[in-house]
C-alpha cells in the first residue's frame, strides 16, 4: 500500500514536456482544424484509387460522350442522368479533372514531406556542428547558408533545376537546398544556447564525449522550434513545387500535379475557369492546413505558456 508520502510526489510529479505539448494543442483551435484538414489530405492520397472515379491518365474521348473543356456535370445540378457525371469537368487532354485533382494530393504531399525531410536532416547536420564547434567551422559553414539565402529561394531554385534539368526529381532537389539554410540556422540558435547550460556541463564533467552530448542532450532539446519550422516549411515546399511546375521546371505532363495543371491549362483561365480554379483551391487547402497545424505548434510549444 502506497504510503501518503508517496502519493503525494505521484501527483506532484510534472508531466513530460511532449504531454503538455500534446495537451495545449488539442486546446487550439488553429492546430484542430489544420490537423483535421490534413488528415483528410492523407487520406485522400492513401484511397485515391478508390475516391476517383477514372485513372488520371486516361482520355475519355472516343469512350464516352464527352466535349473538351466540358464544365462541372453532376447529377443534383442539372446534368441528365444518362450523362457522364464529371464533378470538375473535363481538360483539354479529355481528362476527368476530378480524378487528376485527387492523385494531385499524392504528388504534392510526397514533395512536401520529401523536401522538408532532406532539409531537415542536412539542416540539422550542419547547424549542429556550426552551433556546437564554434569558430571557423561555424563561420565557414554560417557563411555559406548565408549565400544560400542571400538569393529569393524561388529564383534559386529554377536556376538549380535549369543546370540540372527538369524534372520532378531535381525539382525536389532545388527545393532541398534552398530549404537547408533556414533549418540550419533553426537548429544552430538552439544549440548555441544550449551547450553552456547546466545539464550539458554536468554530461562533459562525467566524461561524456561530444557525439554523446550533441546527439543525446542537446539535440533532443532543439526539437521544439525545429518541428515548427518544418510543419510551415511542407507548405512552402508544396508552394514551390507548384510554381516550378507551373513554369515547366517540375513535374512534367502528363503528371497529375496541381502546378502542372495550372500551367497546362493557364490560357483557358476566361474560357474554362473551372480548369484552373480547382487544382489552386487544392493547394491553397494543403497550403492553408500546414500554417494553421504550425500556427498552433508553435503556440503549443511556446516556453511563455508553460506552466
Amino acid at each position: 500500500m502506497a504510503t501518503s508520502s508517496e502519493v503525494s510526489a505521484a501527483e506532484i510529479r510534472p508531466a513530460s514536456l511532449w504531454r503538455l505539448t500534446w495537451r495545449r494543442l488539442l486546446r487550439q483551435r488553429s492546430a484542430q482544424v489544420g490537423g483535421l484538414i490534413l488528415l483528410l489530405l492523407v487520406l485522400t492520397a492513401i484511397f485515391a484509387p478508390v475516391i476517383a472515379p477514372y485513372d488520371p491518365l486516361e482520355v475519355l474521348i472516343g469512350k464516352e460522350d464527352v466535349r473538351k473543356r466540358e464544365a462541372p456535370c453532376i447529377h443534383l445540378l442539372g446534368c441528365p442522368p444518362d450523362k457522364p457525371q464529371h464533378i470538375m469537368g473535363i481538360d483539354g487532354n479529355f481528362r476527368d479533372v476530378f480524378s487528376r485533382v485527387i492523385y494531385g494530393t499524392r504528388v504534392s504531399l510526397f514533395v512536401g514531406f520529401t523536401t522538408v525531410t532532406f532539409a531537415i536532416i542536412a539542416g540539422t547536420l550542419l547547424g549542429a556542428i556550426s552551433g556546437y564547434a564554434g569558430g571557423w567551422v561555424d563561420n565557414v559553414i554560417m557563411r555559406l547558408m548565408d549565400v544560400l539565402m542571400a538569393f529569393p529561394s524561388l529564383l534559386l531554385a529554377i536556376a538549380i533545376v535549369a543546370v540540372l534539368g527538369r524534372g520532378l526529381q531535381n525539382a525536389l532537389l532545388a527545393i532541398a537546398i534552398v530549404s537547408t539554410p533556414v533549418y540550419a540556422r533553426v537548429v544552430r540558435a538552439s544549440v548555441l544556447s544550449l551547450k553552456e547550460r547546466e545539464f550539458v556541463q554536468a554530461s562533459r564533467a562525467l566524461g561524456a564525449g561530444h557525439a554523446h552530448i550533441l546527439l543525446r542532450r542537446i539535440l533532443p532539446n532543439a526539437l521544439p522550434p525545429l518541428i515548427v519550422q518544418a510543419t510551415l516549411g511542407v507548405a512552402t515546399a508544396i508552394l514551390d513545387a507548384a510554381a516550378l511546375s507551373f513554369l515547366g521546371l517540375g513535374a512534367q505532363p502528363p503528371t497529375p500535379e496541381w502546378g502542372t495543371m495550372l500551367g497546362t491549362e493557364r490560357n483557358q483561365v476566361f474560357t474554362a475557369p473551372h480548369l484552373v480554379f480547382f487544382p489552386g483551391l487544392a493547394i491553397m487547402i494543403t497550403v492553408l492546413a500546414f500554417n494553421l497545424l504550425g500556427d498552433g505548434l508553435r503556440d503549443a510549444l511556446d516556453p511563455r505558456l508553460k506552466q
